[in-house]
């Protein structure tokens, strides 16, 4: 007798087969089509979709003005490489970032592909600015899966692994957790017997901070340490980057995260949401910093490619006149809202945090002692996969559900979510041994 595989099962097959296993999946769905915040697998189910692409997506699945923007460009050339000829829509996308620069002065951009190589440029540009080697990073951080980004990355089990030796001069400092009881205070005493103690903060060319951590998480910056960050910048002749690869492009209610602490930073890396699911990325920075490389010194072969930069400026279209950002915070206000409801009612869920829409439940086996409990993180997303919703986890040890919808959720939509997330919860406590 002869069984029949679905669909799923002979993709899944060929997954386990053909692909190396040190790629993880969170879900074992196979995406047959998307729009908007829903995702069809080739079974034909239909899924919220709280993920977006892991943060690509604010803009939704296949944005009408985003494919179209892409179809227009596909019609005249997708690829001469700009380091060959230019390109309009490369450089009216820099004018245009740079226009949305929150720092001093006149600003620059350059284009690249992915996040990690946006905070690898980051860091040479600002190593030749400063004509110092040293960098510093934060524990509970992630940039990137290159040599460089995992190097700087301070979640290291999982993403390290035994791929070293890592990139030298790199250093990790304590960021704020108040919730496992990491002041703003303590991290500042931190940093500074770091500088006191294993760099001198002479020889630091940047120090890299994510506004809001996102595989760390969604710990959000407390603003007085990051005015305490661009004071200590400011006496040592260090540069501040923000990694705004996760949280920006209207991920937190503000274009950009770093927005909401006043902190002007000297470059800025981003990614994801801007190319509106085409690969795109880049550094915008204060021109005379962006010009410290020598020529010849930044580039890519596939950097800026004119698909992408096409739905990077139909992104920003989107975001023009204001109301896309107002929906951001209508979204995150609702998601807080019902997220706060249910930690009164479920105990083990400890703490919601985020900013804007960019919000995370973290699960603790016991409120007093803030325990992790991943397992129960692990069963909600899989119950509420059941149910049909995708969830991603997050944190340090797995035990953070963060909610990456797009904003262009309908409330219709958002409240469907909510309700399935809501009994996936209660669900993965009433069963818990």
């Amino acid at each position: 007798m002869t069984t029949t595989l679905s669909k799923t099962e002979e993709l899944l097959a060929l997954r386990q087969s053909e692909v190396p296993r040190g790629i993880s999946n969170a879900h074992p769905v196979v995406a047959a089509r998307a729009l908007g915040s829903k995702i069809w697998d080739v079974e034909g189910r239909e899924y919220h979709d709280w993920v977006g692409g892991i943060g690509v997506l604010n803009v939704g699945h296949n944005h009408p003005a985003v494919i179209e923007a892409v179809k227009k460009q596909l019609d005249q050339f997708c690829h001469t490489s700009f380091q060959v000829t230019m390109y309009e829509p490369y450089l009216r996308l820099a004018q245009r970032l740079n226009a949305r620069f929150l720092g001093e002065g006149p600003a620059k951009t350059i284009f690249l592909s992915t996040g990690a190589e946006a905070t690898e440029n980051a860091v040479k540009i600002a190593r030749a600015y400063t004509g110092r080697p040293a960098v510093i990073s934060f524990t509970h951080s992630f940039h990137g899966r290159t040599l460089m980004g995992m190097t700087l990355t301070g979640k290291k089990a999982y993403y390290a692994q035994n791929f070293g030796p890592f990139a030298p001069d790199i250093y990790h400092a304590p960021i704020p957790y108040e919730y496992h009881g990491v002041s703003t205070d303590m991290a500042l005493a931190g940093l500074d017997e770091l500088l006191h103690t294993t760099v001198d903060a002479s020889r630091v060319a940047a120090i890299i901070i994510e506004p809001v951590l996102g595989e760390g998480g969604f710990l959000p910056v407390p603003v007085p340490f990051f005015k305490a960050l661009r004071q200590l910048c400011d006496q040592h002749g260090i540069l501040l980057i923000a990694d705004e690869i996760q949280a920006g492009v209207g991920r937190t209610g503000t274009f950009w995260a770093v927005e909401q602490s006043g902190v002007k930073p000297d470059l800025l890396c981003f990614a994801k949401s801007i190319g509106g699911g085409l690969p795109l990325s880049g550094v915008t920075g204060r021109a005379e910093v962006m010009d410290a490389p020598q020529t010849g010194g930044l580039g890519g072969t596939y950097a800026g490619n004119p698909l992408a930069c096409a739905a990077g400026l139909a992104v920003l279209d989107l975001f023009e006149d204001g109301q896309l950002l107002e929906r951001a915070k209508h979204v995150g206000e609702q998601l807080r809202e019902a997220l706060t409801a249910l930690q009164k009612e479920v105990p083990g869920l400890g703490n919601v945090r985020g900013l804007g829409p960019m919000i995370a439940a973290e699960f603790v086996k016991d409120p007093a002692t803030r325990e992790p409990d991943p397992a129960t993180a692990k069963r909600i997303i899989e119950l509420a996969r059941d149910k049909g919703l995708l969830l991603m986890g997050a944190g340090m040890y797995g035990s953070v559900i963060r909610v990456l919808v797009p904003i262009t959720v309908t409330d219709e939509d958002l409240q469907a979510g909510i309700a399935i997330f809501s009994q996936a919860v209660r669900d993965a406590v009433s069963t818990k041994k």
